[in-house]
């Protein structure tokens, strides 16, 4: 089966206090989606991904090179209008889609193959990976704005309830969702349009899909992830912590 994989690039990264762009930000010397770019290479999975890009796209174009395929998201209207601007380059094109995000630099190469496995086996219009913290402190703090990965008495996943959204109890849910995901090509495509910008920040997100296929009885596979491979990098108190994780 063909298995592309969309790595999301487009955000400013108002909250990094920078002037280049958020995935752009050294790590070690490096830019943080470098660390990712790298991974998918050697987990197989795509050995051309495609970088949704946005803000200062040319410098993101000249700093990672001619190795990738670009898409340009004009304006930043979630992270499902993202995955939705490569449709004109993928869609009849790739039987899987994977998409990963280039300011979470830690996801693993077999991380990134066995996401890749799990979805062809099981056939689901959907998988996803979670991860399950000890708790929200230390270089875990970021964890607490992830969405809490809500399952029935079956350990079947029933829903995600965001962060600002969760009751005291599901707030203290401990399995969270990095968003990191696999689609059926064809389904995807069909069911971005469905999505809503009726929340706060009237954006369409990529996470509300995970409703659509639960609520359209559709299979949804899961796998975990070390907490360590999914942190996020959105502010520069996030690089500090990952600094110390790594």
């Amino acid at each position: 089966m063909n298995t592309r994989v969309i790595v999301l690039a487009a955000g400013k990264g108002t909250r990094m206090q920078s002037d280049i762009p958020k995935v752009l930000v050294p790590l070690d010397g490096r830019p943080m989606i470098q660390y990712l770019l790298d991974a998918i290479r050697v987990s197989g999975a795509d050995q051309r991904p495609v970088l949704v890009v946005g803000h200062h796209a040319d410098v993101l174009r000249s700093t990672l090179g001619n190795s990738y395929d670009y898409v340009y998201q004009k304006e930043q209207l979630g992270t499902g209008h993202a995955v939705q601007c490569a449709e004109s380059l993928l869609a009849g094109t790739t039987d899987n889609i994977i998409v990963l995000y280039g300011d979470h630099p830690f996801v693993g190469a077999d991380t990134i193959a066995k996401l890749k496995t799990l979805h062809e086996r099981e056939g689901c219009a959907l998988s996803m990976m979670t991860s399950i913290v000890e708790d929200f402190n230390e270089w875990r703090v970021p964890f607490g704005d992830f969405g809490r990965i809500v399952r029935d008495a079956q350990g079947r996943i029933v829903s995600i309830v965001e962060a600002k959204d969760a009751t005291s109890a599901e707030r203290n849910i401990r399995e969270v969702n990095p968003a990191f995901f696999a689609f059926k090509a064809p389904w995807l495509w069909e069911n971005l349009k469905k999505l809503k910008s009726d929340n706060a920040k009237g954006e369409y997100y990529l996470t509300d899909l995970v409703h659509i296929a639960i609520t359209g009885g559709e299979c949804l596979a899961s796998m975990p992830i070390d907490p360590a491979e999914s942190i996020g990098v959105n502010t520069p108190e996030h690089l500090t912590l990952v600094k110390a994780v790594k």
